[in-house]
């Protein structure tokens, strides 16, 4: 068994440039399995950290502890800040709901009056470029705005560290790619932190500030690299040199990481 020395994420607003500090962070299963081992990773105030890896290797499990659903069989997992938003890889709108009413969802739950809930939602609507559908009901909208749905409902918590699980995965490369602009417009403005999870390095690549490669299980970091595309970015990066080059090194850190 793995020892135990777990922090669970802190409910405090942080006064640092930190938001999320894992130190040699394992998780072990009730059933054996080791899904992390040794991972180390930090993410800052005004980064966008992407995490790329085989399947299996443990990098849902790392938005589940930075989330609070898991705690780590060992190591610390610190996140200094109550306001996170988390975006999964369905949209997870509710069928009877209005795009309207599924948006305000997370707020009411919060206990937000009606008059205040009412006005996030509809500035994320608009945000997410949903403005004119908020009466629709999610069978009535395509995949793509289901999920910008799915983001305007975690954009009302106004979220200091934003978590995303595959969350473009399922989406055609057109929509992928126009979803992805829409992200990096609202990681601009909003200045969230972001720790997104992604099999596609080219996504990866183009999304972040950072980008992590995990081995196989159990997970651990065997790379990371910097992306030196300045904020906002031109979606005709993806078509330069620089971009495949950068591609092309994460791409070989993970089939390395995976033998």
């Amino acid at each position: 068994m793995l020892p135990v020395s777990t922090t669970a994420p802190a409910p405090t607003r942080t006064t640092t440039g930190t938001l999320l500090d894992f130190t040699d962070v394992a998780m072990q299963f009730p059933n054996g399995t080791v899904a992390l081992q040794h991972v180390d990773l930090t993410v800052n105030r005004g980064e966008f950290v992407t995490v790329v890896g085989p399947s299996g290797c443990g990098k849902s499990t790392l938005l589940r502890i930075a989330s609070g659903l898991e705690i780590a069989s060992q190591g610390t997992a610190e996140v200094d800040t109550n306001r996170i938003g988390y975006v999964f890889q369905d949209a997870t709108l509710l069928p009877w709901r209005s795009v309207q009413d599924n948006v305000e969802l997370l707020a009411e739950l919060n206990g937000a009056k009606k008059v205040d809930r009412q006005a996030k939602a509809t500035e994320a609507i608009e945000l997410v470029g949903l403005k004119g559908f908020e009466k629709n009901l999610p069978k009535q909208l395509s995949g793509g705005m289901r999920m910008r749905a799915s983001l305007a409902r975690s954009l009302t918590l106004e979220p200091e560290l934003f978590l995303f699980d595959e969350p473009f995965g399922a989406l055609d490369e057109i929509t992928r790619e126009r979803l992805n602009d829409e992200l990096l417009r609202l990681f601009v403005e909003k200045q969230f932190a972001g720790l997104f999870i992604t099999h596609s390095v080219s996504e990866a690549v183009y999304l972040s500030t950072k980008v992590i490669v995990m081995s196989g299980r159990p997970g651990t970091i065997v790379g990371s690299f910097d992306v030196p595309f300045p904020m906002p970015r031109d979606p005709d990066i993806r078509f330069t040199a620089e971009f495949a080059e950068l591609v092309g090194e994460v791409s070989h850190a993970l089939r390395e990481g995976h033998r």
